[in-house]
């Protein structure tokens, strides 16, 4: 057996934390941050807290407020020359994944020259890029703590996935009050979307005995408290153990990889600009069924761990495990792939084809084709 672990990320959790982000920065010696969110964040009034704590510490900030879902690679671009040249030694992202990844891309750019695109694929930085301090507002994507950056280039209208292990962040700030004011919807996919970091992370080829035993343990937690953290938004401890969950499947899958539901997933965010949670809720049920006979006695752990009965064999497990993925995307409102804007038969190929050349697809516990994509995708459009 030969597998490396690495987690250069310092995690700190605390209720009401985000209050304390000027005291974390200043103990990493960082002074003029850049701070990268979304407008929800900023409307939601979650930086108010942020913004004081940075102010008693004597640090200096600028703010780039306007990040998309699934950021482009224009608009890293745009902010990247925007501050190149003016001081900022540190990124401060306060978001979920776009932010995140938003950040980590503009922290290559001001250490580097030229565009997002030129760095795209694994280990192509010449050298560090800026550090990067997280503060998660959804308990999904387990940005905090990967060495992943997905940005999307609209010329192609494909999701580029940037790897190196320097963009991972210095530190994460889980503030576990944040989550409560995360709307059902959005708590649904990014969980969803954890989930599917966990899957994946177990069942796939780079999967190692750290990243499993990290990935199992999402799944548990996810099992028991997503359902009550959309549910019940009162619920803090639902939305506690879920942050927690997606931090969990963040170091799990950051340290194995993921695979074929995020093919798919990123090709029809990358074409219709889809919310990646709900893409890979769509997909997993699938792309879990398809894979399943590749390593029965993983995809049957998956299913104990989401709570099917123990006592049935591998191969009945996994079958369970198929149908308890579908019932959850039901229960959580997760829309069918027929549903989601924009999408036509005519792009199933495109699709088919964009999945195939991710940078993940070797990952995926089956050896996948353009034809096998096509099926499931075609599968899932029929559903």
């Amino acid at each position: 057996m030969q597998f490396q672990f690495l987690l250069p990320t310092r995690i700190v959790m605390e209720p009401g934390l985000r209050a304390r982000t000027g005291e974390h920065l200043a103990e990493l010696g960082l002074r003029h941050v850049l701070l990268i969110t979304d407008p929800g964040v900023k409307r939601a009034g979650l930086l108010e807290n942020i913004y004081q704590s940075l102010d008693a510490a004597g640090i200096r900030y600028a703010e780039v407020a306007d990040v998309k879902p699934n950021p482009r690679a224009e608009d890293v671009n745009r902010v990247a020359e925007q501050f190149r040249g003016q001081g900022i030694d540190g990124l401060l992202a306060v978001g979920g994944g776009s932010a995140m990844d938003a950040a980590k891309a503009i922290a290559v750019l001001l250490t580097h020259p030229g565009k997002v695109e030129d760095y795209e694929g694994a280990f192509q930085l010449q050298g560090p890029a800026l550090p990067v301090v997280a503060i998660p507002t959804t308990a999904g994507t387990g940005s905090e703590v990967t060495f992943f950056s997905v940005i999307t280039d609209t010329k192609r209208q494909f999701k580029m996935s940037l790897l190196d292990y320097r963009i991972g962040p210095v530190l994460a700030l889980l503030d576990s009050d944040i989550t409560t004011t995360l709307p059902p919807a959005i708590a649904a996919a990014t969980g969803m979307d954890a989930l599917t970091h966990a899957i994946e992370a177990y069942t796939g080829k780079p999967a190692n005995p750290i990243s499993d035993g990290l990935a199992l343990h999402a799944i548990r937690l996810i099992a028991r408290y997503l359902k009550p953290a959309v549910q019940e938004p009162d619920n803090l401890e639902a939305r506690e153990q879920m942050l927690i969950a997606s931090l969990i499947a963040g170091m799990a899958f950051g340290n194995a990889d993921i695979a074929s539901v995020h093919c798919i997933s990123e090709a029809i965010g990358g074409m219709y600009d889809t919310p990646h949670g709900v893409g890979n809720a769509i997909f997993l049920p699938f792309v879990f069924a398809h894979n399943r006979d590749a390593d029965l006695r993983r995809h049957a752990d998956v299913a104990y761990a989401l709570g099917i009965d123990p006592t049935l064999a591998p191969a009945a497990a996994a079958e369970a495990a198929v149908e308890h993925l579908f019932a959850m995307s039901r229960e959580l409102k997760i829309p069918r792939f027929k549903e989601v804007a924009g999408v036509r038969e005519e792009d199933f190929l495109a699709i088919a084809e964009k999945s195939k050349s991710n940078i993940s697809d070797s990952s995926n516990a089956k050896p996948m084709n353009v034809d096998s994509y096509l099926a499931i995708i075609r599968q899932a459009y029929q559903y």
